[in-house]
């Protein structure tokens, strides 16, 4: 009897290209879209549920739409939001993956009758003789995507899998063209799917009016260089758009949230040498008995940078890079690697 594996689709190409591959493997295949967001979403909006249901029809399989919404804004915007009021930069694609694809949609699928999800992710999922999964990077370095996949667990990635992990984007797209998938003429977002690029205070605002309450804008040796209209407009690192002009290129070092105060240096003072990390989630399922050196990711679009990480506990680190980091921002992901295979990764604390 075929295995029956769910694909989640968002009306792209990389969904649907997953979607026939599996259907040319020998695979029974049923496409589930979830609805996590109504207010102008552009990863789940009726176009893209249009785009995936004609895929469906046109291959021969069902097509299900799941509401979502709960569970997304408890488990993904509701933080997202208290985050930012509180100084701090989130990563809400890992905690989507987590606990809204990889949780509620794969429990989704399974009462559908599918045994494993597949999503259209740049990453590879391998087994070892012991039954443990292991996470790798995709094949192609530019849209790999194990970054945002790290709080996945053994359960998870046992039912997970990743067609798209051994090729390159453009593999992916002339497969879709040669396959006459009409996803593969679709513009790629990479933006938030709830919150437009550089616009994301907006929606703060809207959820908690409270905290635009304005405050200084100091250099690190406290001295008063403007005002701000709410910390929940900065992040670690920024340059641009910090409505002050002191005559150098400066940036954001530190938001300190208890006082409102966006404090802001040269570049050398947003090098970080040492990072705590926290809620770590070990791969494997469990943490290295000692320190290991390895290489570890601060921000999805950071160079992996060589350092020390010390495990404390089962769910805290800490690291010290080899070279000090620029704008090692509290809220992100540490993404822990050995070669190609990510071994864990937490919250920058």
């Amino acid at each position: 009897m075929k295995e029956t594996i769910a694909v989640a689709m968002s009306g792209g190409v990389d969904s649907s290209a997953s979607a026939a591959m599996l259907i040319q493997q020998g695979y029974c295949v049923i496409g589930v879209t979830a609805r996590m967001w109504a207010e102008g979403s552009r990863c789940c909006s009726d176009d893209d549920i249009d785009s995936a249901r004609r895929l469906a029809e046109g291959l021969g399989f069902p097509h299900y739409v799941v509401d979502l919404h709960e569970v997304f804004e408890r488990e993904v915007v509701e933080p997202f939001v208290n985050e930012y009021a509180h100084g701090r930069t989130p990563s809400p694609c890992a905690l989507c993956n987590r606990f809204v694809k990889f949780g509620a949609l794969m429990k989704q699928a399974e009462g559908l009758g599918a045994t494993r999800l597949a999503t259209g992710h740049y990453a590879q999922i391998t087994t070892d003789g012991a039954n443990v999964r292991h996470l790798l990077k995709g094949v192609d370095a530019r849209k790999d995507q194990s970054y945002f996949l790290f709080g996945l667990s053994q359960e998870q990635l046992s039912h997970s899998i990743f067609p798209l992990g051994g090729m390159v984007k453009s593999e992916v797209l002339a497969y879709a063209r040669a396959e006459k998938l009409t996803a593969a003429e679709r513009p790629e977002s990479q933006d938030l799917c709830f919150a437009e690029f550089g616009r994301h205070h907006y929606l703060v605002e809207l959820r908690r009016p409270d905290i635009t309450l304005s405050g200084d804008i100091v250099d690190v040796g406290g001295h008063k260089l403007g005002r701000h209209e709410g910390i929940h407009r900065y992040t670690v690192g920024q340059r641009r758009g910090l409505g002050i002009a002191v005559g150098k290129p400066v940036y954001v070092v530190r938001i300190e949230a208890a006082t409102h105060t966006v404090i802001v240096g040269e570049e050398s003072d947003a090098m970080r040498k040492t990072a705590s990390v926290m809620n770590v989630n070990w791969v494997s399922g469990q943490p290295p008995v000692e320190q290991v050196v390895i290489e570890a990711k601060i921000r999805y679009n950071h160079a992996a940078a060589s350092c020390t990480v010390t495990p404390v506990g089962v769910d805290r680190a800490n690291i010290e890079f080899e070279e000090p980091q620029f704008a090692v921002a509290p809220g992100q992901v540490a993404a822990f690697y050995i070669g190609d295979e990510l071994i864990g990764g937490g919250w920058i604390e």
